[in-house]
């Protein structure tokens, strides 16, 4: 008959999906942010703080000093244009009184020869002017104009006749004592200027001359210099297609704050009509109420900081990931034997407490590694003297001190003969018997130890050649019914597991005698916990039910029976059982007599023994004495 595992398959053991659903979280836990992770984040906020502080300190610092800078200079450039202008337009009408002083010295008017011969002098003297038209005593006196001037600049002279003729309101301002500035650029299209003074009592004159000269003095650099007449015609401007189409600028904020001001002489900031800051000084002139602008964007002020601040931006970024391919390669060579230590915890806690890891370094890590590849060792082991699940529950903290009532299954098995197979090893081989003893056994136990912990079981102890084991202790499959029946696929399991072992034995071997064991069974209410002292414990299982399965598996030889099962194991899963009820056994410790059963199969399975007898021959148990069983 063949009777191997495939004959005895396990049920789907709900307890060790739990366990092992519990594993499987523990073993996917991941570094939420790793030390790599961590360390480029500190050194980039060091450096983002460190540079940008001192980028933004000494930003601010020189802003402050730049927008001094920027104010004083540009009040200073409007003060020399200022300066410039006033002096020019005085010397023009300075020089123009004089020229019609010299024409009535004598309070005559002059001939034509003295005349030209006097305006010849006057314009040679004075190149930029142009003309010159005068009143006197209510009359339009003679006009003049430099014929050189406007050859030179390759100008129309026949544009100035019109101009002469255009003059009579200009010289009845004049002539009634206004000053007044007048843009002439449209006509000549250079930069041209007219004054309107009053020369002497009753008399006035209109002066045209250019204004290039103080254009290009004072129209340079950033700061935008400009010059307004009374009515906010532009006269000087940078920007000569302004002059040109004689634009005028008396709407413009900073013009309407210049005019409403008593001060002479200011220096301000604004936003234009555009929304672009500027930093603004304005003087206003003695000579026909104009004034001097002069203006600059704050933005062009500050715009070599905001380079110089950008510039400094770029070398943070560089210097930043300088810094983090730096620390990242460093933290590497911290981070990879970290978490070579971290998968080897997390196997240790699951249970492979033999793990093989080692660091090159010398470092504070590399002696660490060296030390927890000594304490995996000992967990090795230390796993090997006790339950791996067990070890387990207890590193993870989930085995509380004090003892718990449990509703378990006890389990007790033996080899039979054991003694006289020792005696045998003994006379065989002598010396070497304890050696010979202890390899047999534990090939006998190893097979054992698989079929308990294949259906969720704990073993508790080894007892010499004895196993003693429980269900629904440290864990449960969910009920009691269960972990009984659990239990008692586990004896299958270790029959199925000696015939094998037993049929691969050589036949007379001394040093590999096949084995027969009984198994008892009990099911009850039992304390389970840690037990023992401070110095050392262990977990274990007490009370009536473990003793009463203990006195269950002694019965084995007598009944000739490997598996026999308490009444209370027997009620739990009767149903799913093929047993052989055996003759009531008085034990120790129970005043009645006790029924067992001898378990033969499991119903689910057609292909196993069927009756006490057939499990008999298949073990080679002899049956029990007549009256016995």
């Amino acid at each position: 008959m063949n009777y191997n595992d495939e004959n005895t398959t396990i049920a789907v053991y709900k307890g060790t999906k739990k366990r092992k659903k519990q594993e499987s979280r523990d073993k996917n836990l991941q570094v939420r942010f790793s030390i790599g992770t961590k360390m480029v984040s500190i050194i980039s906020i060091l450096v983002l703080v460190s540079l940008g502080s001192i980028t933004l300190l000494v930003s601010w610092l020189v802003s402050q000093d730049l927008q001094i800078t920027a104010e004083e200079n540009n009040f200073e450039v409007n003060r020399r244009a200022a300066l410039l202008a006033e002096q020019n337009f005085t010397a023009v009408r300075s020089a123009s009184r004089a020229f019609l002083r010299t024409l009535y010295r004598d309070r005559t008017a002059p001939n034509a020869s003295q005349a030209d011969s006097s305006a010849r002098i006057f314009f040679e003297e004075n190149p930029q002017i142009a003309a010159i038209v005068y009143t006197r005593q209510g009359q339009r006196g003679q006009s003049f104009s430099s014929k050189n001037f406007f050859i030179t600049r390759e100008i129309d002279p026949s544009l100035v006749n019109p101009w002469f003729q255009n003059q009579a309101d200009a010289l009845r301002l004049a002539a009634s004592g206004q000053t007044m500035l007048v843009n002439a650029s449209g006509i000549f299209d250079i930069p041209m200027i007219e004054l309107y003074f009053p020369w002497q009592n009753g008399d006035g004159a209109v002066v045209l001359f250019s204004s290039e000269s103080l254009s290009d003095t004072i129209c340079f650099g950033l700061n935008r210099t400009s010059l307004i007449n009374s009515e906010g015609d532009i006269l000087i401007h940078a920007d000569f297609d302004m002059v040109r189409a004689g634009a005028n600028i008396s709407g413009e904020s900073f013009i309407r704050t210049m005019r409403g001001s008593p001060q002479n002489i200011m220096q301000t900031s604004y936003t234009d009509d555009q929304g672009k800051r500027h930093f603004g000084a304005f003087t206003k002139l003695d000579i026909g109420a104009a004034a001097v602008i002069t203006s600059i964007e704050y933005d062009k002020v500050f715009e070599a900081l905001a380079e110089t601040t950008k510039r400094n931006i770029y070398l943070t970024v560089v210097v930043l990931s300088l810094s983090i391919i730096v620390i990242w390669f460093f933290a590497k060579s911290i981070s990879i034997p970290l978490k070579k230590l971290s998968a080897a915890a997390r196997a240790i806690e699951g249970g492979a407490f033999e793990v093989d890891i080692e660091s090159k370094t010398r470092d504070e890590i590399g002696v660490l590694t060296a030390s927890f590849k000594k304490m995996s060792s000992a967990l090795g082991i230390f796993g090997k003297f006790t339950n791996r699940d067990l070890a387990i529950q207890a590193m993870r903290g989930q085995l509380k001190p004090g003892g718990l009532a449990k509703h378990a299954t006890i389990f007790f098995s033996d080899i039979r003969g054991f003694t006289a197979k020792t005696e045998t090893f003994t006379n065989t081989f002598g010396n070497k018997a304890s050696d010979k003893v202890v390899f047999w056994l534990n090939n006998y136990l190893t097979a054992m130890v698989e079929c308990v912990e294949k259906t969720g079981g704990v073993v508790d102890k080894f007892i010499g050649d004895a196993v003693m084991a429980h269900w629904g202790t440290a864990y449960t499959s969910g009920n009691p019914k269960q972990d009984a029946y659990n239990c008692i696929q586990s004896a299958l399991l270790m029959r199925a597991a000696l015939v094998k072992m037993n049929r691969q034995r050589t036949p007379g071997d001394k040093a590999d005698p096949p084995i027969i064991i009984g198994c008892g069974i009990n099911t009850g209410i039992v304390t389970a916990g840690q037990v023992g002292s401070d110095i050392r414990m262990e977990y274990t299982v007490i009370g009536d039910p473990v003793n009463l399965a203990s006195r269950v598996e002694s019965l084995t030889k007598d009944l000739g029976a490997d598996i026999l099962i308490s009444e209370d194991t027997w009620n739990l899963v009767k149903n799913y059982l093929v047993v052989e009820e055996m003759a009531a056994v008085k034990v120790k410790g129970k005043e009645k007599p006790v029924r067992v059963f001898a378990v033969i199969n499991l119903k689910n399975n057609p292909k196993g023994p069927k009756t006490l007898a057939e499990v008999r021959k298949i073990l080679g148990i002899q049956p029990p004495e007549k009256g016995v069983s």
